[in-house]
């Protein structure tokens, strides 16, 4: 099996939020990933699929919280995001899509 369709994998979409905007703004760009997928699978995937260096990568997991939709609860599940800083130069325009 190749490479390529794992990248896609961990790499599920880009976070477009305020915070995620101020971020890119010091380059860099925030997406939300695998929950089991680890820093250096997380770089490997950015630079082999947008074609940029990496300079950094920073993870955080939000829990899902419990919440109630016409009288019943349900739950939200837990997400993981990755703060990528590229290397000075590198960027990648999220608001274009693949």
């Amino acid at each position: 099996m190749s490479a390529k369709p794992e990248h896609y994998d961990l790499i599920k979409k880009p976070v477009i939020t305020e915070k995620a905007t101020m971020a890119s703004e010091n380059g860099a760009v925030v997406f939300q990933v695998a929950m089991d997928a680890t820093k250096p699978q997380i770089k490997e995937a950015v630079e082999a699929v947008f074609g940029v260096k990496v300079k950094a990568v920073n993870t955080t997991i939000t829990k899902g919280k419990v919440k109630k939709f016409r009288g019943r609860t349900g739950e939200r599940s837990d997400k993981k995001k990755a703060y990528v800083t590229l290397v000075e130069g590198n960027t990648i325009d999220v608001t274009t899509g693949l």
